[in-house]
């Protein structure tokens, strides 16, 4: 039995605000904008060419036994592109403060590109919820 991983919560404050930075600034697909019920609204976005989403929720009851997230406390939800440098020049044109690219050194992170699988970069949304992107030689599928 395959286990794919479909959604991750993201939680924010301001589902409007939090629409426009997935969508128009990071160029992820809208895939849902609903209420639910009464009071209960999903967001639901998708990155270009992934087969996981996010959503961003307002007034859904926790689910029995889990734990509510603050808005901001997701940290490290890792994403992988091809060209990291294309990457980071699509992001800052979209107006999304992101770090320079960087690579695990031997002193720790130093500036620039790294060899295969080691240049990253990172960003946050308006709530502080934290991004990491990761060059990968290529697509998945030919993984």
């Amino acid at each position: 039995m395959n286990w794919t991983l479909e959604v991750v919560p993201v939680p924010v404050t301001d589902m409007d605000r939090a629409k426009k930075f997935y969508g128009d600034k990071c160029g992820f697909k809208i895939d849902l904008d609903d209420e639910v019920a009464p009071g209960m609204r999903i967001i639901q976005a998708t990155p270009p060419g992934s087969r996981c989403s996010i959503a961003m929720l307002s007034g859904m009851p926790t689910m029995p036994g889990a734990k509510e997230m603050a808005p901001g406390s997701l940290q490290g939800l890792q994403l992988c592109v091809t060209d990291i440098e294309a990457a980071r020049r699509e992001l800052l044109d979209r107006g999304v403060d992101v770090t320079p690219i960087r690579h695990v050194g031997e002193t720790g992170w130093e500036d620039g590109k790294g060899e295969t699988w080691n240049s990253f970069m990172s960003f946050e949304d308006p709530d502080g919820n934290g991004w990491v992107v990761q060059e990968a030689p290529s697509e998945l599928s030919e993984r």
